[in-house]
């Protein structure tokens, strides 16, 4: 799109308040569209946006006030040309007309909910595109700014585009500054403000689900998720814990809730998901203590609507297996588990085993550590439901190849053998995990002393077979560690008494029988 910038710089540089106003109309009305810009004008567009600023810092009406701020956003959107509106004096003007100077109570230059809108989005434009202006929005404190309009979440003062422009600017704030986000989490107290906010948003939108009320409620998602970034890394006091309870009760009522669009409601569910995560893991039982009602999920007199919704969302996205694993230390959520064959099937405990040996190795260890878990960190179970070949690389990580059970605080032990489990479990192959079929025993109808050719026959195999660094035979220390295989050890787990090398002109002949 071309456009004569010149020709409204001069219009704006006759100080004519409605010449400018009819030349930056103009301007507005053909770059509105506009997201590219051509790189020989960066000079006449740094210029216009200097005249505008300096017309902002003058006595405007509202319609003038709107111009140029509008002007300004679209100037903002070329990253090249931010220089005038990243300086403090610049960035405090447009606070100003935003409402968040940063000032407790301080008023904006102009309470019109468009020009707050304007001033929001083109704030918004250049903290996310600029290093230096998120500098100096920290500096500036316009974070606190920010929070006290927060706290007047059930003010019908403000519309939906003033909220939510509000939690976008506090999103790129909490996102690009970990300053401004401890300020938020401590200072501000961020988990109760936006708590509050999430509360007031969603008495709006619920039973009717108005989806632009849940837009707004995914941001505050966004927000808390950045402020509670290293919650599990800490300890959270008492006050802390109260606070995350609350909202833990809150993002439940986020996960059991739908909207009329499905691809909506994903966003909104994973948004949810990402959040639950950063939360104390002893805050998490507000997920079963909703009483059960008629038309609950229940198991064991425990209201399972949460962990159902979990389970449902994790057999499409397997990244919520992280919130999962740390949620069943409680024996109803272990224990509502389908179960299968390990690799064949589509339960959920199918597609877990099977992203077991998935090539993203993120994804492999958290399907196995949510399984390990459901297993109550028994290794014996574990293995017994997924096959000792698919729980190696766990078991090996952890130094549990010998057996055991690694350290978790759960629930009394009991009987986890399903009847399933029980007829087939003399055919289990316990590396696989499968159902085999019946075989015939290979030794039966043996003497003993053939039994012994075969075993030495088996050393010599592995001996040839290693001396000709073909393989390396190994074997599982105490510690479950990896070491060389020997013919001694070899000797010692067949029961056969030490043998000598075979003789190496035989050896070709034996080998390849």
């Amino acid at each position: 799109i071309t456009m004569d910038i010149n020709g409204v710089i001069e219009q704006l540089e006759t100080g004519d308040q409605n010449c400018a106003l009819t030349a930056l109309q103009t301007f507005n009305s053909q770059m509105s569209h506009c997201f590219t810009f051509e790189k020989e004008d960066g000079q006449e567009r740094e210029k216009l946006g200097e005249l505008v600023l300096g017309f902002l810092n003058g006595d405007l009406q509202p319609s003038c006030q709107v111009a140029c701020l509008e002007t300004i956003r679209i100037l903002s959107r070329d990253k090249r040309c931010l220089g005038p509106f990243i300086t403090c004096s610049a960035m405090s003007t447009l606070a100003r007309y935003a409402g968040i100077t940063g000032e407790t109570g301080s008023p904006s230059v102009n309470p019109d909910l468009e020009v707050i809108v304007e001033a929001l989005k083109t704030m918004c434009n250049i903290v996310l595109y600029n290093e230096t202006a998120q500098v100096v929005a920290a500096e500036l404190q316009l974070i606190k700014g920010v929070a006290e309009r927060l706290k007047q979440c059930r003010d019908p003062t403000w519309t939906y585009e003033v909220r939510f422009f509000d939690l976008r600017l506090t999103f790129q704030l909490t996102a690009l500054r970990v300053d401004v986000r401890a300020q938020l989490a401590q200072e501000l107290h961020g988990v109760s403000l936006l708590g509050n906010q999430l509360d007031a948003t969603l008495d709006l939108s619920w039973p009717d689900t108005l989806e632009t009320q849940i837009e707004l409620a995914m941001e505050i998602l966004k927000i808390l998720f950045n402020v509670t970034f290293d919650t599990t890394r800490r300890k959270v006091d008492e006050e802390e814990a109260a606070e995350y309870r609350r909202l833990g009760a809150i993002l439940r009522h986020c996960l059991i809730s739908r909207t009329e669009r499905e691809e909506l409601t994903e966003e909104f569910h994973s948004h949810t998901i990402n959040l639950l995560g950063n939360l104390p893991l002893a805050c998490l039982d507000v997920l079963l203590i909703p009483k059960v009602q008629s038309n609950s999920i229940e198991y064991m007199w425990v209201n399972m609507d949460a962990g159902y919704m979990l389970l449902g969302l994790l057999g499409e996205h397997y990244s919520f297996s992280n919130l999962l694993t740390e949620v069943p230390i409680h024996r109803e959520t272990r224990s509502s588990r389908s179960n299968g064959q390990p690799k064949v099937g589509d339960t959920l405990r199918n597609k877990l085993v099977r992203l077991m040996t998935h090539m993203d190795t993120d994804v492999k260890d958290c399907a196995a550590e949510f399984l390990f878990v459901l297993c109550k960190e028994s290794v014996s179970r574990f293995i017994k439901y997924t096959g000792y070949g698919n729980a190696a690389g766990l078991l090996a990580a952890r130094g549990l190849l010998r057996g055991g059970r690694d350290s978790g605080i759960y629930s009394e032990d009991e009987d986890s053998e399903t009847e399933e489990y029980k007829e087939f479990k003399a055919r289990i192959n316990p590396v696989t995990g499968v159902v085999e079929d019946e075989r015939p025993d290979p030794m039966e109808g043996m003497t003993e002393e053939q039994k012994e050719q075969e075993a030495m026959k088996l050393i010599n195999m592995f001996d040839k077979l290693s001396r000709c660094n073909v393989i390396q035979p190994m074997l599982l220390d105490q510690h479950g560690n990896m070491t060389e295989l020997t013919r001694e050890d070899l000797c010692k787990l067949t029961k056969h008494p030490v043998l000598q090398p075979e003789n190496p002109e035989n050896s070709e002949s034996e080998g390849e029988a």
